[in-house]
């Protein structure tokens, strides 16, 4: 965290500290909802009663109309006879579910304590959460959300109910502030956290995996690909602005496991280097998200989340 920043703008309670998320910031993301209550979406129909439209482009049971492709479809509706006949892409529209189910997944482990501007990774994710979860219960899904801090998972069946978003919230609230004081790291209770979210999420739901993806998520693709193929899934990458672009040219003291360095930005051989390893990472999702007809977001931490909205 970037602290001359920090104190040269004194943060309002809502605000938070930058450190780690208070209830009340999270709470606070409501007022946000109002960026996309507008959003344009197809009527959804189910059993229940009324004609509500959902927050999110679920994937419905009944077939509505064949149009021609646009950007940002899902590549899994296709109709490939009809592309094949037109000699461009088309593709199937469904009428969505009413009572549409929305998951996340969100991580609070031990590589998204970082962060050199506004606030560390693991708060913008926590509030991206928030926000997903005050629109669902807006718009009258039911909302689920599974938590990870890196080395134990936390369950909440899907629900629309304030009294269970706000549960969910308090305890995304705890466990940021209780990363800072022991962070946890279990690549092994990564894995089954989201097999436990693969394995409970029923069929048909929306899905936002929210991380840095900075670990070895290579071995995760398998689980990932699983709740692509069963859900519309989105991969929200949460980055901050030193991950993506090397520092100034300088000597920089850094502490990593317990051990202190000294490293040189200087050379135009780091910089390159430095900036193309997260370049090839991003490549790399992008292109899974591409096999996968999945939805990537990259959020940055100092960037107004508003800007970002379209996704939903």
């Amino acid at each position: 965290m970037n602290l001359k920043s920090w104190f040269r703008h004194k943060k309002t309670p809502e605000e938070g500290n930058g450190l780690s998320a208070s209830l009340e910031e999270l709470t606070g993301m409501r007022r946000l909802t109002r960026y996309v209550r507008n959003f344009s979406h197809k009527k959804a129909f189910s059993d229940q009663a009324g004609n509500i439209k959902s927050a999110f482009k679920g994937r419905g049971m009944e077939f509505e109309e064949i149009r021609a492709y646009n950007f940002g479809d899902d590549a899994r509706d296709i109709d490939w006879r009809v592309t094949a006949r037109k000699q461009k892409p088309y593709t199937k529209l469904f009428a969505e579910e009413r009572d549409l189910q929305v998951y996340v997944w969100l991580d609070l482990s031990a590589s998204m304590l970082f962060g050199t501007k506004k606030e560390l990774k693991s708060i913008t994710a926590s509030k991206l959460a928030a926000l997903i979860g005050w629109l669902s219960l807006e718009k009258k899904d039911r909302f689920g959300a599974i938590i990870f801090d890196g080395a134990k998972t936390w369950w909440f069946k899907p629900q629309n109910s304030r009294a269970q978003l706000l549960a969910v919230l308090k305890k995304i609230a705890e466990l940021g502030a209780a990363a800072l004081q022991k962070p946890q790291a279990d690549e092994t209770e990564l894995a089954k956290s989201l097999k436990l979210l693969e394995q409970n999420a029923g069929n048909r739901a929306t899905v936002f995996v929210i991380s840095d993806f900075n670990r070895n998520f290579e071995r995760l693709k398998p689980e990932l690909g699983a709740l692509a193929r069963r859900h519309r899934l989105y991969l929200a990458e949460v980055y901050d602005a030193l991950e993506e672009k090397a520092p100034k040219a300088g000597e920089y003291l850094a502490q990593y496991d317990g051990k202190r360095l000294i490293f040189d930005t200087g050379s135009k051989e780091y910089r390159r280097n430095y900036e193309n390893y997260f370049a090839e990472k991003r490549r790399e999702w992008a292109e899974f998200c591409r096999q996968n007809g999945c939805v990537r977001i990259q959020i940055r931490t100092d960037a107004d989340l508003r800007r970002d909205l379209k996704f939903l």
